[in-house]
């Protein structure tokens, strides 16, 4: 069964309410854009996302804050985006703020079939509340599970129609683990090559994670915060 598809809507199919959504990039860097502006054209509500951020006000996941259709959000950092903010004190967003490299294992723990592990981080804090605690040599850890989603929404600089991909150095980011942890994965590209275009040893993610994959157009690629020198 070929993996391609046309477009961005496309691949959301199947995609429904109340679903629990990943979706790579850190910032706007490596977000999967096209995927986005799909899941806000079909109108699905209720959802969790899973993302290191929430985008910015009129971007990202902001545009999906704007519609009103997340309820929860599962993120590390959360700064740059009014909306999320208002939102959330208002008692109508739901957030668990998770350390980022805590999101990154939980991530990459589902993915690989791991339902939980013991971290450091958070440990007294209010990260660790309702969780289980245990010491080992004399240390504290906190369990943290493994996440998984219904659908895994990644951004790759390069794929190939079986689904490899290579990312593009910092637009890397959280997008290997996100791949991993969807029951569907769709991964949007900015160039989709034949089998073979690619050399083994550059590619990222392996195609077996992929179960959609398509050509995206018109990434806007914005800068979060452009900060310039003098002179």
């Amino acid at each position: 069964m070929s993996k391609v598809v046309s477009n961005a809507m496309e691949a959301c199919e199947g995609v429904e309410s109340s679903m629990t959504l990943l979706l790579g990039g850190f910032g706007l860097c490596g977000i999967p854009e096209n995927s986005i502006a799909a899941l806000k054209e079909m109108g699905v509500k209720n959802l969790t996302c899973v993302s290191n951020n929430a985008g910015v006000d009129d971007f990202g996941l902001g545009l999906l804050l704007q519609s009103r259709q997340i309820k929860k959000m599962i993120s590390s950092y959360v700064g740059e985006n009014a909306l999320f903010e208002k939102q959330y004190l208002d008692g109508d967003l739901d957030v668990e703020l998770t350390p980022q490299g805590t999101l990154a294992e939980r991530l990459r723990a589902g993915g690989a079939g791991i339902p939980a592990f013991y971290t450091p981080t958070g440990v007294g804090t209010m990260v660790a509340e309702g969780k289980e605690e245990r010491e080992f040599d004399g240390r504290k850890y906190i369990l943290e599970k493994g996440i998984k989603g219904d659908f895994a929404f990644v951004k790759a600089w390069k794929g190939d129609t079986l689904g490899n991909l290579v990312f593009k150095k910092t637009a890397r980011n959280f997008n290997p683990m996100v791949a991993t942890a969807g029951k569907i994965t769709v991964a949007e590209v900015e160039e989709l090559v034949e089998p073979g275009v690619l050399k083994p040893d550059e590619i990222h993610t392996p195609g077996i994670y992929v179960q959609r994959i398509f050509q995206g157009s018109n990434y806007e690629k914005r800068i979060e915060q452009l900060t310039l020198s003098e002179g």
